[in-house]
């Protein structure tokens, strides 16, 4: 389910910058998750942060909301195609096991390692068959973009994992968002001019943006965190650029080739192998 959710985020992203500037767009969309979440915790008197969770919340959610969300929609108002941008963001779980082995001391098992190569795997084979496609209007910034955004994942894994293990979900999440809305709008205002166009287009996109990625995606996530290591949820993200892969082709009439339903079963191994338990 996750995942599923989680691949619609690059659709998204595609829809949402056409009619807003992509830091405006995350903007609200972050504001406004923010406030519901902040809504439900009241409403249901959800646990409280502490004042170590509250910045802990905030480094983890600049990272994994701010710079990850922000560069891959920097990158798709730069015209990357939605598969794409899921090939490179699919590339950050093999960053984050590597440095959860040397940050954390989270080592995989052999058998997991193997996983991990069988992502890659599915993820390169994707590769091949977006470039087979003949993937025109690639630019410097964009991929600069999408690189930021891979690190910033990992970072954002990472904290979480190491800090972020006994946050309270709707508090801390909320906590995460307005972190990262602050320099979102800051970012907004100072290149954007709070760009924004209030089409039907636009606001559909925004609210499943905030209801199914912002809220039910994240704390889905983030509950995957709390009970696993961080190698093992990161895994699951070698799954998205196939789905999102399919996902263009449906809704853009991106290619879907041969290659791209193989890599889609090379990376279900991989996470197969990489996420069972001893």
């Amino acid at each position: 389910m996750f995942v599923l959710l989680w691949s619609t985020g690059f659709i998204v992203a595609r829809y949402g910058t056409r009619d807003a500037g992509p830091l405006t767009f995350l903007f609200l969309r972050l504001v406004i998750a923010a406030a519901v979440l902040s809504v439900w915790a009241r409403a249901t008197d959800a646990p409280r942060l502490t004042r170590e969770h509250i910045v802990w919340a905030a480094v983890a959610g600049f990272f994994l909301h701010g710079v990850y969300l922000g560069g891959v929609f920097i990158a798709s108002s730069w015209n990357l195609p939605s598969g794409l941008a899921a090939l490179i963001a699919g590339l950050h779980p093999v960053i984050t096991s590597v440095a959860a082995l040397v940050l954390l001391g989270e080592g995989l098992t052999r058998r997991q390692w193997i996983g991990v190569g069988l992502g890659v795997g599915g993820v390169a084979a994707v590769v091949v068959d977006r470039l087979d496609a003949g993937v025109s209007g690639v630019t410097a910034g964009a991929l600069i973009a999408m690189a930021v955004s891979v690190l910033g994942m990992s970072a954002g894994t990472l904290v979480q994992r190491a800090k972020g293990g006994a946050m309270p979900l709707l508090r801390g999440t909320a906590v995460q968002y307005a972190s990262a809305a602050v320099a979102l709008g800051v970012g907004s205002i100072a290149y954007e001019g709070f760009d924004v166009e209030m089409t039907t287009r636009f606001w559909l996109s925004l609210t499943w943006a905030v209801v199914v990625l912002s809220i039910a995606a994240v704390l889905i996530m983030l509950w995957l965190l709390q009970r696993q290591v961080a190698a093992r949820v990161s895994s699951l993200f070698f799954l998205t650029p196939a789905l999102s892969t399919v996902e263009g082709a449906i809704l853009f009439g991106e290619r879907l080739g041969v290659l791209a339903v193989v890599g889609l079963a090379v990376a279900l191994s991989g996470v197969y192998l990489t996420t069972r338990s001893p």
